[in-house]
């Protein structure tokens, strides 16, 4: 059983979701939306960020849209640049391997730790967002269903009990969230479908507190998505 309280975390998880977020519920609630509309693939990669359409979008002022961009530039989402705005970060095929690879082992190690400390409310919060999330999938709604998606991952990693492991994870999450979101729209195969079995895998293990077994697919689970995310003939060795 885990020795951190359920509260703290779950508190761990918003941080690793979320990063450093401005206070206030309304600058939060702006966070969340310029953030969804990064990763839903709304700009390009290495597109700048267009910060008068997006004022004018979300009915704000520059202030609030600049320190909502520090956040998501902190996360590893947005570049910002010297007196010239912000620009969607672009990744080589190289920085998605490397980066994969990492995550890949983090969220390997978490679960494996997970299943040793876990707690029953734990697993009951995750089991009840799968089930969410397989109600997005049916419908197709990808908004919701990577909402879910993401959320599971993060209570995998905080039930893990290890604050190293959280802020490590919460510090490259955001640089790969766009192409963990694209994955998902693979046209080559259903990539949805795909994902969607190996959660229910991944519950599986969880619930049977089988940590190899989890703590390989994991490791694979992310590979999928980086295979996934890539251009028919692509090579992440490129």
């Amino acid at each position: 059983m885990s020795e951190m309280s359920l509260d703290e975390h779950e508190g761990a998880a918003r941080e690793s979701a979320e990063a450093v977020r401005p206070s206030g519920t309304l600058h939060g609630e702006l966070l969340v939306a310029l953030r969804d509309f990064i990763v839903e693939g709304n700009l390009e990669d290495g597109a700048r960020v267009p910060e008068r359409a997006l004022c004018e979008r979300f009915n704000i002022s520059r202030t609030p849209l600049r320190e909502a961009l520090k956040v998501l530039a902190a996360e590893g989402l947005i570049e910002l640049l010297p007196n010239r705005g912000a620009r969607v970060r672009e990744l080589s095929p190289a920085d998605l391997r490397e980066l994969f690879d990492v995550m890949g082992g983090l969220e390997a190690l978490a679960g494996r730790l997970a299943c040793e400390r876990i707690t029953d409310a734990e697993f009951a919060e995750i089991e009840r967002i799968h089930h969410e999330m397989y109600h997005f999938y049916l419908r197709r709604d990808m908004h919701g269903y990577f909402h879910c998606n993401q959320a599971i991952h993060q209570l995998i990693v905080a039930a893990a009990g290890n604050a190293t492991l959280t802020a490590t994870y919460a510090g490259l999450a955001g640089r790969i969230r766009r192409v963990r979101y694209s994955a998902n729209l693979a046209k080559d195969r259903d990539r949805l479908g795909e994902a969607m079995r190996e959660h229910e895998a991944i519950l599986d293990a969880l619930r049977r507190r089988a940590g190899s077994e989890l703590s390989d697919i994991l490791f694979v689970h992310l590979r999928n998505k980086l295979k996934a995310a890539q251009p028919p003939g692509a090579s992440s060795d490129e």
